[in-house]
């Protein structure tokens, strides 16, 4: 592992982070979505009987999402602190290396091998957890599709059941076309966060 091999897990794992901002805010308009339309169904009683419980699946969506980004956010953070400590250990291992070639022939020049064999095996041991919570945060990545896709199939019941609901209709036929324009947001930005994790060289 060089530097700048490091370097690029900082911009991967900071891009990641800013994805994650930006699908918990589009989850936050999921459940204001769910609190319109519930209100609107409401308003229209018996014309939107079929989209009062799907105001109830939306909102569950919307939190479901919300506590896996949160969770996600957490392994994110410390993944970042992991490259943190992948970058000094790569950067002590580094200058260890340097001293100990030109302390070549020199006395008590031996004496720097032990440090640098404890040096190399911690950088190993930091790399491995790295690796691992790599791998850990694409599964939970993986996770927040299922809401997403689940969101996309309640858009369109949603607009069937919007198309009998009367006056009502472009009112949560817009609550349908905002749930699927955020579940649409969410997949894509997932996306992205997996990209970048993708591109991460997690050869040990």
């Amino acid at each position: 592992m060089s530097v700048s091999q490091t370097k690029s897990q900082f911009v991967a794992v900071a891009s990641i982070a800013a994805e994650l901002s930006a699908v918990m805010d589009v989850a936050k308009e999921i459940s204001l979505a769910a609190a319109n339309a519930k209100a609107i169904a409401f308003r229209a009683g018996e014309k939107a009987k079929g989209f009062q419980p799907i105001t109830d699946f939306i909102n569950e969506l919307a939190k479901e999402t919300i506590e896996l980004v949160n969770d996600i956010n957490k392994h994110a953070s410390y993944l970042y602190q992991l490259t943190v400590d992948e970058y000094r250990m790569t950067e002590a291992c580094d200058k260890f290396e340097r001293v100990y070639q030109t302390s070549n022939n020199a006395p008590y020049g031996s004496s720097l091998e032990q440090p640098l064999h404890e040096v190399r095996q911690k950088m190993q041991q930091c790399r491995k957890s790295f690796n691992v919570h790599v791998t850990e945060l694409l599964d939970q990545l993986g996770e927040v599709m299922h809401p997403a896709r689940a969101a996309r199939v309640i858009a369109a019941n949603s607009r069937i059941e919007a198309s009998q609901a009367g006056e009502y209709l472009q009112s949560l036929q817009a609550v349908a076309e905002s749930v699927d324009h955020a579940a649409q947001i969410i997949h894509d930005k997932v996306q992205r966060c997996r990209s970048a994790l993708n591109v991460i060289d997690l050869t040990d």
